[in-house]
């Protein structure tokens, strides 16, 4: 059976992350040798490996807890994963939405900055109530 380093190894994430997640009940905690360390399955690691792809996504803990939950009961309808899906794609959305406006004000920042110009127009713009 997989050490905790192996698990790391296999799933992408740190050690003490492994650890945090299963003091914080986000996975369960693997069965301990009689020296106290942990071993891990293969269904073990495959959880690891979904709350990994969860974060590369950007989904939050407590979604990728959820989607963890759905991933473990196969009477799970995929409507369920859907609705998480739909809701963090809407806040991706939202977030490239801010993103956009702060590339244009941004923009528009360097554009009133004249090089070599004593009284900075971009700085007269930040300073602006």
């Amino acid at each position: 059976m997989p050490s905790i380093g192996e698990a790391a190894r296999g799933s992408g994430i740190p050690v003490e992350t492994i650890r945090y997640y299963e003091r914080a009940g986000i996975v369960p905690g693997p069965p301990r040798t009689l020296s106290g360390h942990r071993v891990y399955d293969t269904a073990g690691i495959a959880r690891l490996c979904l709350i990994k792809r969860c974060r590369d996504l950007g989904f939050s803990l407590a979604e990728a807890r959820a989607l963890l939950a759905l991933s473990e009961n196969s009477d799970s309808p995929c409507r369920d994963v859907k609705v998480i899906a739909e809701g963090h794609l809407a806040e991706v959305g939202r977030k490239i939405g801010a993103l956009r406006d702060l590339e244009a004000a941004l923009g528009e920042l360097v554009r009133e900055c004249a090089e070599g110009n004593t009284a900075c127009p971009a700085l007269r713009t930040l300073a602006r109530p």
